[in-house]
């Protein structure tokens, strides 16, 4: 690809082999060469090839997701309220979302990435574009439901997808940059309506048709594009060489490595028991075949269920601090209509209304639009200056990268998802409070920011924990369909009749809050004690000359007795 960074691996740098081929297990790919010697340099070299090939098109598919779920809201200014005469929270229709995330998986991994994420892509374009015709009220429910079973499969799916590229020490980063490159989609989605708008009467349509229809045919394009960027696994990647290949499927393969200090170098050493914890340990091989027993595993597995109320925990603050956060801080009590809407920038800019993925609520109290921020009903939305916006945005993404790089540098996924539980938790208080107006807008900064920058790690860490690829797609969508569903509740927590003090609201959000503070040092210590016991047998099974094939510890995936949760 064009402007990707050179590497250039010699076969005169592979690494010396044992005779015996199954003393090298690469996820069960036997063609692939021996893994080459690399340096860190090297290394980080072939992961920014990798980046710049997959995380642009990725990150360009979710932002236009996010546009298309989002931009009802910006049709409702352009009159479709008032032309599909619409009342109420008419608009509420979460569901598809979280009942489909999980078949949507199983079927990425049946008939390859690179099909089926473009593929749907392409038919929730044409589902957008043709939403632009609706007449009625049934019609526009009947094609939002179709959109919501189209867009279920992506967000589980690249959260699954890149698994099967990045060691589990790389993934959290991958995770928040896919996350954060949708800022542009909260930042610009508004302005793009109002351009839009101004099209009102061409073809005897109104602008919310427009707004859907040209949005609808770029995302088809982007699709289009993505048929020709993706591929769908490491070892039938075409941009990379053989030895690139073995070396990325080593990475996630039952291995560990020593480290020359003179050289900096990383001599691959295979051995069936790795007795430290330097190895990832989750083979991305493609010899898995589906059967019903990965399903049953996944449902079964204790982590699954733990992770999914550790994903509620910062999925509710986040819908429900976002979506009525201009009615919180308009009933501060000391800023005017204008003063409130111009104070809803900063906070949900921070948030970024990115993980209001599966809910679409508009009542006569507030409107979800995607739109920079969140604004009741105006005929000209406010609208931050450029040089505004990007240093919002800067501070989003600084927050969001900082969490996500150190988490993957020090390999702990736990402290920076309690630190960001406990942001929700001081924040919430503030808002319960009887407090001065200007402590509770703190409290908002504190629950977007943890929320938001927590929840790529709650993401990464159950990926990072689950082994064998019908288990790790299974249990990922069924941690975000199932999680999702707090997100419904905390959209309907917040009541005209409580405020301005919301007590209600901040109270149910703060019980999320707390399930999460208890599951986090659960999960931590049963993963521990897991770890601790796994050492033990490793140790036995030494001493007693006990080997398992690398056949056999696949098929244990998770289970195996050298493998290692993250904590």
């Amino acid at each position: 690809m064009a402007g990707s960074p050179k590497l250039s691996i010699e076969k005169d740098q592979v690494s010396q082999v044992e005779k015996a081929q199954d003393d090298y297990d690469f996820g069960g790919e036997s063609q692939l060469p021996p893994p080459p010697i690399l340096t860190e340099e090297e290394e980080r070299r072939l992961y920014r090839k990798i980046d710049i090939r997959l995380m642009p098109i990725l990150c360009l598919m979710y932002l236009f997701s996010f546009l298309d779920r989002g931009n009802i809201g910006n049709a409702r200014l352009q009159g479709l309220e008032k032309q599909l005469n619409l009342v109420g929270n008419q608009f509420n229709i979460a569901l598809p979302y979280c009942i489909f995330e999980c078949p949507a998986n199983l079927v990425l991994k049946k008939f390859r990435p690179s099909l089926w994420l473009p593929g749907i892509t392409v038919v929730w374009g044409i589902i957008m574009t043709l939403m632009g015709l609706v007449k009625t009220y049934p019609q526009l429910v009947g094609v939002r439901v179709c959109l919501g079973v189209a867009e279920a499969g992506l967000f589980p799916g690249v959260s699954y997808y890149l698994t099967l590229w990045y060691p589990r020490s790389h993934l959290q980063y991958r995770i928040g940059l896919f996350f954060g490159a949708a800022t542009l989609a909260g930042a610009f989605s508004g302005l793009l309506a109002y351009g839009i708008s101004f099209m009102s009467g061409t073809r005897g349509l109104l602008g919310w048709s427009w707004i859907f229809i040209l949005e609808g045919i770029a995302t088809v394009g982007v699709g289009i594009l993505a048929f020709f960027y993706l591929v769908d696994f490491p070892v039938t990647a075409n941009f990379l060489t053989p030895e690139e290949r073995a070396y990325i499927v080593w990475k996630k393969s039952k291995c560990r490595y020593s480290r020359d200090l003179k050289s900096k170098a990383r001599c691959l050493k295979p051995i069936r028991f790795a007795m430290t914890l330097e190895y990832d340990n989750s083979s991305v091989g493609e010899e898995e075949h589906f059967e019903v027993k990965h399903i049953i595993q996944a449902v079964t597995d204790w982590q699954v269920w733990l992770h999914i109320l550790i994903y509620m925990s910062l999925i509710a603050p986040l819908y429900g601090i976002t979506l009525f956060l201009p009615t919180i801080i308009s009933n501060f009590g000391t800023f005017s209509t204008a003063e409130s809407q111009l104070l809803t920038v900063p906070p949900y800019v921070f948030a970024s209304k990115f993980f209001d993925f599966e809910i679409r609520r508009t009542t006569r109290y507030e409107l979800i639009s995607s739109s920079f921020f969140l604004l009741p009903p105006t005929p000209f939305p406010f609208s931050p200056s450029l040089h505004q916006s990007i240093v919002l945005i800067m501070l989003l993404a600084t927050v969001l990268l900082f969490f996500a790089y150190f988490s993957d540098k020090i390999h702990m996924r736990s402290p920076f998802v309690y630190t960001a539980l406990l942001m929700c938790l001081v924040g919430f208080s503030i808002n319960i409070s009887d407090v001065a107006p200007g402590v509770k807008y703190f409290g908002t900064f504190l629950v977007v920011g943890g929320s938001y920058a927590g929840f790529p790690g709650v993401v990464a860490w159950l990926g990072n924990n689950l082994c064998g690829q019908y288990k790790r797609a299974v249990g990922m969508a069924l941690h975000i369909g199932i999680g999702n569903f707090s997100g419904a509740i905390a959209s309907n927590v917040y009541r005209t009749k409580d405020k301005p003090r919301f007590v209600v609201g901040h109270g149910i959000e703060l019980m999320f809050v707390g399930i999460g503070l208890i599951c986090v040092p659960i999960a931590v210590l049963s993963y521990r004690r897991i770890n601790a016991k796994r050492e033990v047998l490793l140790q036995e099974m030494k001493e007693q000359g006990k080997v398992y094939s690398p056949a056999e510890l696949r098929a244990m995936g998770d289970r195996a007795p050298d493998f290692r949760y993250i904590l």
